[in-house]
């Protein structure tokens, strides 16, 4: 029990900051700043788009639920593998729940998206 508790606690101190950079570039794309919200894009994904318009039309089109989200509610961090996911619930304009994983990763310039995961939604009945 300790030692699951132990392992916890990168994560965990982690928790704020994570959370400020994913709300950061929500707000971003919300205000249609894709400049902006391409700034939180680790390396990588900043290679793989080469500029904030192809970002940005692949948010448009690929997750729109985040372009455009209702609501937006942080759910647990977790290290898997190595990694820190932050579990994420969106509510987009029609009311539908989603949730996402959002892959961290820490950089020069602080803590930027690596990958994001639409997560299948959950069975629904008995």
């Amino acid at each position: 029990m300790l030692f699951a508790a132990a392992l916890s606690l990168p994560a965990g101190a982690q928790e704020g900051p994570i959370r400020e950079v994913i709300q950061s570039q929500i707000d971003a794309f919300r205000a249609d700043d894709f400049a902006q919200a391409f700034t939180f894009a680790s390396p990588s994904i900043k290679g793989l788009f080469g500029t904030p318009e192809n970002f940005g039309t692949m948010v448009r089109n690929g997750y729109p639920m985040v372009h455009r989200p209702a609501e937006v509610q942080m759910g647990e961090l977790r290290e898997v593998a190595g990694n820190l996911w932050q579990r994420v619930r969106i509510v987009d304009q029609a009311g539908r729940a989603h949730l996402l994983d959002y892959m961290m990763v820490e950089t020069p310039e602080g803590w930027q998206i690596n990958a994001v995961q639409l997560l299948p939604a959950p069975d629904v009945g008995v």
